[in-house]
């Protein structure tokens, strides 16, 4: 509590935003779905390109302070604990967000009423589940300091990790209907983005802490994770290519029309700020030793990584929806608010079209805005006060070489 007693215009401010978000969902659960961009043509909208980035995110924290256990690499362990505890949100927002483009939450009750053992989906709620109790634990019994546990629960942590993330693009993958997202290599490709944003999400909250003074990061772990995420970035765009590769061969059904929106399309603007931005601005930043030296070269590199990767969820997201599956004569029930009060044949449309409304992103605003009061409330608990103790007891000895004195 002291961290959000201490930044009042912060805490304030995040306060408002999770309110305002709090009261646009109730709206939403009200007045239903169609309170936002999405309709029968683009089902997915904003909610779940946010679940696919949390999700992502997520990973980064936990990989770290596992890899410190199951491979000995003990640079690891001394931000371990801020690592979970940034893992552990970004893992209860990205379920919070699948819940709430359910639009009746009640609605997760089928799932365990009449579970469907071949949906994607399933899979994805069960493994997410099972990585948050992981999570949950590694923090409870790292704060114990029982390091035998957190040593076992290691083993378990890393490939869940790994699986939270393929399972994650699996519910794309397997759908063959949808062109663009059916890839034998799209659960890779989901954990190296995952790895290079969580990273940087990471690197860029260690540095926040370093700032603040509240926990202390040496420069040259610093150093090392940001060539770390370079490693990473360098595999992501590597995948990439593949997939586009893949795409472009002559012969390849539907390629050459998720290439053209992908290129010159709709979601081009986001495909080439991702490839710009999120992968080769970065890496040849990162690429050079000196250049991960340089604290402020290495947040800017991680800030580009995160936007790029939250950029390749739009445009994976929503390419795939632009040309509906199932089309004739007149089209397709567009389903949005606008076709509920239009006549004859306004209510029908050929293309799908998206864009999120106001209600979409303050929803949104208001469970990342929950999330980071969550983090520093866990800030608080786990690392700033228990430093006190520690610290109270190194001045002990000398005080009491000065008592005998």
């Amino acid at each position: 509590m002291e961290l959000l007693k201490r930044n009042k215009v912060l805490t304030g401010v995040l306060v408002l935003l999770v309110a305002a978000g709090i009261g646009c969902w109730i709206y939403q659960l009200v007045a239903g779905l169609t309170v936002t961009g999405m309709n029968n043509g683009t089902s997915w909208g904003l909610y779940i390109t946010s679940f696919m980035f949390f999700v992502g995110l997520s990973a980064g924290g936990l990989i770290v302070a596992s890899s410190a256990s199951v491979f000995h690499i003990e640079k690891y362990k001394t931000v371990a604990l801020p690592a979970v505890i940034l893992s552990t949100v970004c893992i209860c927002l990205a379920g919070m967000f699948v819940l709430i483009d359910l639009g009746n939450i009640q609605n997760i009750w089928r799932l365990i009423i009449g579970p469907n053992p071949t949906s994607p989906l399933l899979w994805d709620v069960v493994v997410i589940t099972v990585y948050l109790v992981i999570n949950i634990l590694y923090l409870v019994n790292m704060h114990k300091g029982n390091d035998r546990t957190v040593s076992i629960l290691s083993r378990f942590a890393l490939p869940t990790a790994i699986l939270v993330h393929s399972v994650t693009a699996w519910i794309f993958g397997l759908q063959i209907s949808m062109e663009g997202w059916y890839s034998a290599i799209l659960a890779p490709i989901f954990v190296a983005s995952a790895m290079d944003s969580g990273l940087g999400l990471l690197l860029i909250t260690l540095v926040a802490l370093n700032s603040l003074k509240i926990f202390e990061t040496p420069k040259k772990l610093i150093s090392s994770l940001a060539g770390l995420m370079a490693t990473c970035i360098a595999i992501d765009a590597f995948f990439i290519f593949c997939e586009l590769l893949t795409m472009a061969y002559p012969g390849t059904a539907g390629g050459s029309i998720i290439l053209s929106e992908l290129f010159a399309g709709q979601t081009a603007p986001f495909f080439w700020i991702e490839v710009i931005v999120g992968l080769i601005a970065p890496f040849v930043i990162l690429v050079f030793a000196k250049n991960r030296e340089n604290t402020k070269l290495v947040v800017i590199s991680s800030a580009c990584v995160m936007l790029g990767v939250f950029f390749k969820r739009i445009w994976l997201l929503l390419t795939s929806f632009i040309t509906p599956d199932v089309m004739g004569a007149p089209g397709i029930i567009s389903g949005s608010s606008s076709a509920a009060h239009s006549t004859g044949l306004d209510v029908f449309a050929v293309l799908s079209s998206y864009a999120p409304t106001a209600i979409e992103i303050f929803v949104v605003l208001g469970v990342v805005s929950l999330g980071v009061l969550a983090f520093i409330w866990l800030t608080s608990k786990l690392v700033v006060e228990d430093a006190k103790p520690a610290s109270t007891s190194e001045s002990s000895p000398a005080q009491a070489d000065g008592a005998r004195a």
